[in-house]
């Protein structure tokens, strides 16, 4: 969801699911999964490389942006 926001349509690769986490440590369900490229997900320009805070700072949208944009995609509301 970040490389389709930065880059705009694109033939995306590997994807790996983020659960947004509103409180708590719970998961939630298929309606709190962000899906991610492995260098947005976990590597050094990621929300786990770069900790939720810095993430959010970093760039000009929100973890719950990225999870509406998700949504839309799959017709799903949250």
């Amino acid at each position: 969801m970040v490389c389709l926001r930065i880059h705009g349509a694109h033939n995306p690769g590997p994807v790996e699911l983020h659960h947004l986490r509103t409180g708590g440590w719970g998961k939630g369900d298929y309606k709190t999964l962000i899906p991610l490229c492995i260098e947005h997900h976990r590597g050094k320009t990621g929300i786990h490389g770069m900790g939720t805070k810095a993430f959010d700072a970093a760039y000009p949208f929100t973890q719950r942006d990225l999870l509406a944009d998700a949504l839309e995609l799959v017709g799903a509301t949250a």
